[in-house]
């Protein structure tokens, strides 16, 4: 049987076999995956695509410890989460603390589709920021979230700000005005940094991050495309911020991994001037 290979997370390991193998021949795989990783207890199949806004996956339990909670560990940080309740992709890693090496001593950070938390944790965890806000849709999620705040001592560091962002923001930007964000400050400053690792939707958010930032902030921006489209997200970027009479500076684009064949996940580094 050839099988498309599997994704170790911590205690699980998950699992793409092709649609003509049979369960006999899965059973066997699973079996064999336990005994070669000792701190694999769970095997699950994948069984269904990233979908909706939310990002489910969905699995199969096959062997091992009967669970689909994860215990995972990546930049001196812990987590836990469900595996098909909630979105969560260990490939962006080094995205995580690459973005938490660039936030500077005293910075307000803001992280848009936070998931369970890692790009808030991470941050926090290992950047000298004073205050991150963490904002997602999921409830299932945010549960998850804060648990992990709590699990990595961070209950003072992070702020969930939980909901659909484009709520979320036009609030904040009514807070933010009459000065209600930000503990001992008559009149919060907008977001030194916004962090916005999208899924795959129509639409992009920029307004909401154009609303919420202010002169010299710095945004991260995910976006999908083809290898050869890289300039019309730029062009995109370029339009939203005029039509919000934003004036920004590109600093950097980046491929952040390929997500099919020829379509990669871009990062543009930009910047309010």
């Amino acid at each position: 049987m050839k099988q498309r290979g599997y994704e170790v997370l911590g205690n699980l390991a998950i699992v793409n076999f092709p649609k003509n193998a049979k369960q006999k021949e899965k059973k066997k795989f699973a079996n064999k995956i336990l005994k070669e990783h000792k701190q694999t207890k769970t095997i699950l199949e994948k069984i269904g695509k990233f979908s909706g806004k939310l990002r489910k996956m969905q699995t199969k339990y096959l062997a091992g410890e009967k669970t689909k909670e994860v215990l995972y560990k990546e930049n001196r940080c812990n987590f836990r989460f469900n595996i098909d309740k909630t979105y969560f992709s260990a490939k962006l890693s080094n995205e995580r603390k690459e973005i938490s090496d660039q936030i500077k001593r005293g910075e307000k950070v803001l992280v848009m589709f936070a998931g369970v938390g890692p790009f808030s944790i991470v941050i926090a965890k290992n950047s000298k920021a004073s205050k991150v806000f963490s904002n997602e849709i999921n409830r299932e999620a945010n549960k998850y979230e804060k648990l992990n705040i709590e699990l990595n001592k961070l209950k003072n560091k992070v702020e969930q700000i939980p909901g659909d962002i484009k709520k979320v923001a036009e609030k904040l930007t009514q807070n933010i005005e009459k000065g209600r964000l930000c503990e001992g400050n008559r009149r919060c400053p907008r977001f030194d940094v916004i962090v916005m690792p999208r899924p795959q939707l129509k639409d992009s958010f920029l307004e909401q991050a154009f609303k919420l930032s202010k002169k010299g902030t710095r945004i991260f921006y995910y976006d999908f495309c083809k290898e050869d489209e890289i300039n019309l997200i730029l062009n995109k970027i370029n339009l939203e911020a005029k039509k919000f009479k934003k004036k920004i500076k590109i600093l950097r684009t980046k491929k952040a991994g390929e997500i099919a064949p020829y379509k990669i996940r871009l990062r543009v580094d930009f910047k309010v001037v």
